[in-house]
């Protein structure tokens, strides 16, 4: 992406992003796009008649009259906590400011090329967890699964900590250290994972035939490059005879909302409704359709999922679900359908402010929510650690009878 302060993209953390940074992490696309700041005009337009604002003044001017070591205050750095503070009163987790520090490692991170642990976190129910782990990385190596709880990173504890304050603590120079204290389902005591931070470059997705007939596809992200490794694998499926298809997106937390659009339009006929913007009552809602080659929009397919799942895997697995009425495998994807608008201020911080939430093509909300499956499979910390995994068995088994 070159010039991101000067594009309009659609993007998904990320997502929860929160849902949306890579945590040390992935892709931050939190379905965020990109608006530049010049294209407000009028900063005094729309303030509100009833909010005193002398009062921050008064406390500014309190401060600097009185506080003991006001000779040493960052006044910049009370600016942009003035900010935070504001945004955080919203009470949305994904509406976030981002001083120019922050900034600067969200456009990192959103290149796909960055040092961390790999993987994605978010906050559901006021608790920091893993969204999903990236593919290849530290993260992953170490054992994290999707839903993990994190307590604490490197004895700090994470009760009422931000995404972006995790990020901050998380991601580091490879070859250094972090220790996280995970909870899981399951444990009757949580448990410390000392994992080293490494330069994280996550494929885009893989393929393999099974039985001679069936493709399984694994998604790990929908980055940039994931459309065109689609296109490729397509033309190698086709050639080696696939005549049914499972999509994987387990713990692939999102990427680029075109991506999974393009995608998605291999598996729909052009112009069927992908998914549906809704920006609430005030505004029409905007509709995404298909604009594929619709080519295995008859070939028999099911959608592997689980709660790592998220945003525009989320995206995929409904349109195909609504549309054609495909099978979901595995468990409750995580839940983030929201939409962010990423400015940019004037002195290269960004505020990334949710603007609208995605809908199925039937209607249906999906942050928060998230996407039940047709066919509920547990993985186990025995199947995890034994290599074995039911839940692809399971939609081996349901594809081949369709």
């Amino acid at each position: 992406m070159q010039n991101v302060s000067r594009n309009l993209v659609v993007l998904f953390l990320i997502g929860a992003l929160a849902a949306s940074f890579w945590l040390g992490l992935s892709i931050g696309k939190n379905q965020a796009r990109v608006v530049p700041i010049e294209g407000i005009t009028n900063l005094e337009a729309g303030k509100p008649d009833l909010v005193d604002f002398s009062l921050f003044w008064e406390a500014w001017a309190t401060v600097q009259e009185k506080f003991a070591k006001r000779n040493g205050v960052n006044y910049q750095a009370m600016v942009h906590g003035a900010i935070s503070g504001m945004v955080e009163s919203l009470g949305d987790v994904y509406t976030v400011f981002m001083d120019p520090e922050e900034a600067k490692k969200f456009q990192e991170d959103i290149s796909g090329f960055f040092e961390g642990v790999g993987m994605e976190i978010g906050i559901r129910q006021d608790q920091l967890q893993v969204i999903a782990p990236l593919e290849g990385t530290p993260a992953k190596q170490a054992g994290l699964r999707p839903g993990d709880k994190i307590l604490k990173i490197d004895d700090v504890s994470t009760e009422g900590m931000s995404v972006e304050k995790a990020v901050s603590l998380i991601r580091g120079k490879r070859g250094t250290k972090v220790t996280l204290t995970i909870a899981r389902e399951g444990w009757e005591e949580s448990r410390d994972f000392e994992i080293q931070r490494a330069v994280i470059s996550v494929p885009s997705l893989e393929w393999k035939m099974i039985d001679g007939t069936v493709a399984h596809v694994k998604i790990f992200q929908f980055s940039e490059k994931a459309g065109r490794d689609f296109t490729a694998a397509a033309s190698q499926m086709r050639s080696q005879g696939a005549q049914r298809i499972i999509l994987d997106v387990r713990s692939n937390p999102g990427g680029f909302l075109q991506i999974a659009e393009d995608i998605t339009g291999w598996f729909v006929k052009p112009g069927e409704v992908v998914v549906i913007e809704d920006f609430g009552a005030e505004k029409e809602q905007q509709k995404h359709v298909a604009e594929g080659n619709g080519l295995f929009s008859e070939t028999p397919t099911v959608v592997l999922m689980n709660e790592g799942s998220a945003s525009a895997s989320e995206i995929l697995a409904g349109a195909l679900r609504d549309i054609r009425g495909t099978q979901l495998i595995g468990k409750k994807s995580f839940g983030k359908g929201s939409v962010q608008e990423l400015v940019e201020l004037r002195d290269n911080s960004f505020l990334k402010v949710t603007v609208a939430n995605w809908l199925t093509p039937k209607g249906s909300f999906i942050t928060d929510k998230g996407l039940e499956p047709t066919v509920e499979v547990d993985l186990t910390d025995e199947d995890f650690e034994n290599e074995k995994d039911p839940q692809l068995d399971k939609a081996l088994e349901v594809v081949k009878k369709l």
